[in-house]
């Protein structure tokens, strides 16, 4: 071991030795704060460790193969010029200086989402300007930036010390030596690169065991290469014609007729009762987690406004949201879709002119808007809802070169009173689109608004003095949400078209996913409300319910006909199966009571009893008619959109 620090590869092994020794800290420190969830046995312990080791040298290896590659060309006569060793000593500390600052990342992340760098990270690097504000709005930034650079100053002074930089520039090494040396550490680096797969961390059945394993940076690219997933590759699968068969059962309704082919889900829903046609606003509120309301036993008294008008709403007090960010939200609530591996189909290419929401409501007469107080550019929202038939308000720093089905209007200046990293509060949106609103009633329109509040969002900052939580803490920002949303209710009940307006209240997604499941169905449990509904009494759907159902149970209730090419059902329908869609970027969940069928690449399928009450799940063995719907909703969902059958 010690010749290893005297030759020319010292410098190499120095760096490998402290990646792995900082690894290792930062593995024990998430370690001690998991012990807080789950208890680990001692076979899980050593897993991660051993495992976790493997993973780092792995990575370790491939971080230093083009150094490896150099020592190979490089003679010993140029090796031991200045500028050689000064270019070797800055390549040094700037290797040291990106890996601290991702074990830095890794540690915020983990407070975040309890997990290794994943898809989320991904996005997060792309919209660097929101993800930069946000970092510095709640985090001391220059603290940590300072630091880092100790740290790193530290680790070069200590190798300086021990002569690692004077061993490996004063070493003789002949060219057989270092072909061996090069060839045997850049063998190694391709071989973990290409065979060893993020996928091998998780064997056990304890999620927390399982993201341990892993290695931050390596889990970083390995969601980066794998942003989208096909369903027909990678999962398990059933005859095409059998899946359409069991979705178009699944779908079929008392009063609807399929239109299409037998390949597809697209059919005409007919309606006994007279239409009505009001106004529509939707408030997509930014992770509210259901246990933040009282009525799922929240005692801090954070949603007193949302808990006291769910009691007199239309209240879905059993709904799911399909996923755990933002633009998988967005997603169930525009196409009504089930969650196709990888990333939200917000994001991804040809996702234009499709079968919306939007496109129901222009169908009718309506102008649609979708209201962000944000930068829309950010998770690709304006071109998915300006494409899909959606007028843009948004907080846009500038004009983008793209060619929209609507309008986009930028928040202008004066028109805010507060903002953070991550755009407008709630109340400034909120009195945005009661100015649209006001326009649009003047000018006899009916409009759709579909809202997304950023408040509830890290930093958590909003107005002063508008509440009496301190600023900065997840709770407050929830007391804040919930304090716009009852201030733009109390507004709006004075407008005239107030009387002729119905408002829905759903979460996006929750505030945390994680939990020692791989899947933790309660973090994806969220409420939703349909508010002055006229001519419905107040009532609680506890049917268990999707957010892909609300817009299609809308307009049952509004006795609308329409073409449908959705997955969402009326809950009010005779033939309404209670079942739940959701899932991860990779994991696939298709629930019916307390059955659940879990679907992952490599063809696994597992199976499971929910008990919601313990929030437990059993392994068991599933009906092959559950298990065979549940690949055929994410198998036909899947070959829809990538055939163009979604399409308008």
């Amino acid at each position: 071991m010690t010749n290893l620090f005297k030759g020319r590869y010292a410098i190499l092994i120095a760096f490998l030795t402290y990646f792995v020794s900082f690894s290792l800290i930062v593995r024990t420190i998430l370690y001690i704060l998991s012990t807080q969830k789950t208890d680990f046995s001692l076979a899980e312990t050593i897993t991660v460790f051993t495992v976790g080791l493997f993973f780092d040298l792995g990575t370790g290896l491939i971080i230093l193969s083009p150094y490896a590659l150099f020592l190979l060309f490089i003679s010993n006569k140029y090796y031991q010029k200045k500028w050689i060793q000064l270019l070797s000593k800055a390549t040094f500390i700037l290797l040291v200086i990106i890996t601290l600052f991702s074990f830095f990342a890794e540690l915020t992340f983990w407070q975040e989402f309890e997990s290794r760098f994943n898809f989320i990270a991904v996005d997060y690097l792309i919209y660097t300007y929101e993800v930069i504000h946000n970092i510095n709005e709640s985090y001391p930034l220059p603290i940590l930036i300072s630091l880092i650079l100790l740290i790193a100053l530290g680790v070069t002074i200590t190798f300086t010390k021990l002569k690692i930089f004077k061993n490996s520039f004063t070493s003789i090494v002949s060219l057989k030596q270092r072909i061996s040396a090069s060839a045997l550490l850049i063998t190694m680096a391709i071989v973990f690169g290409i065979f060893v797969k993020n996928s091998w961390a998780e064997q056990g059945n304890d999620r927390y065991a399982n993201e341990l394993s892993k290695a931050g940076i390596y889990s970083f690219f390995a969601a980066f290469k794998n942003n989208e997933l096909n369903y027909k590759d990678f999962y398990s699968l059933i005859d095409d014609k059998t899946a359409f068969t069991l979705i178009r059962n699944e779908l079929q309704e008392s009063h609807s007729n399929f239109i299409g082919s037998q390949a597809s889900i697209k059919r005409k829903i007919d309606n006994v009762k007279q239409e009505f046609k009001p106004n529509v606003i939707t408030i997509t509120v930014e992770s509210l987690s259901a246990d933040f309301m009282e009525h799922y036993g929240n005692t801090q008294h954070i949603t007193p406004f949302l808990d006291s008008t769910a009691n007199h709403s239309i209240f879905f007090s059993n709904m799911y949201a399909t996923g755990t960010r933002t633009v998988r939200g967005m997603e169930a609530l525009t196409l009504l879709i089930p969650p196709t591996p990888g990333s939200s189909i917000v994001r991804r290419m040809d996702n234009e002119h499709l079968f919306s929401v939007g496109h129901v409501f222009k169908e009718k007469g309506y102008v649609n808007t979708f209201f962000y107080g944000g930068d829309g550019y950010f998770d690709n929202m304006n071109h998915f809802f300006g494409n899909n038939g959606y007028n843009i308000v948004d907080r846009g720093r500038k004009l983008l070169d793209e060619t929209y089905d609507g309008s986009r209007t930028i928040i202008k200046d004066k028109d805010v009173t507060f903002e953070n990293a991550w755009g407008i509060c709630d109340e400034d949106i909120f009195n945005l689109v009661i100015k649209d609103a006001d326009v649009k009633y003047k000018n006899n329109q009916l409009f759709n608004n579909f809202i997304m509040t950023t408040s509830n969002h890290r930093p958590y900052t909003f107005p002063a003095n508008k509440i009496n939580l301190p600023q900065g803490t997840r709770e407050a920002a929830v007391r804040y949400t919930d304090y716009a949303i009852e201030h733009f209710i109390n507004a709006i009940k004075t407008k005239p078209w107030f009387k002729n307006t119905v408002i829905i209240i759903v979460a996006d997604h929750c505030a945390s996913s994680a939990g020692k499941n791989e899947i933790d169905i309660s973090k994806y449990q969220i409420p939703c409300m349909i508010l002055n509904m006229k001519d419905s009494p107040a009532r609680n759907i506890s049917k268990m319910t999707s957010q892909i159902d609300v817009f299609p149970t809308l307009w049952s209730m509004l006795g609308w006909k329409y073409t449908s090419n959705f997955f969402g059902k009326s809950v009010d329908d005779e033939d309404y199966k209670s079942r739940v869609v959701l899932g991860t970027y990779q994991k696939l969940v298709y629930m019916r009571n307390d059955s659940m069928v879990v679907l992952s690449p490599q063809r696994k399928v597992e199976s499971f009893i929910y008990i919601k009450a313990k929030n437990e799940q059993r392994k068991a063995d599933s009906a092959k008619a559950l298990t065979n719907q549940a690949i055929a909703n994410y198998q036909t969902a899947f070959e829809l959109f990538k055939n163009g059958s979604l399409k308008e």
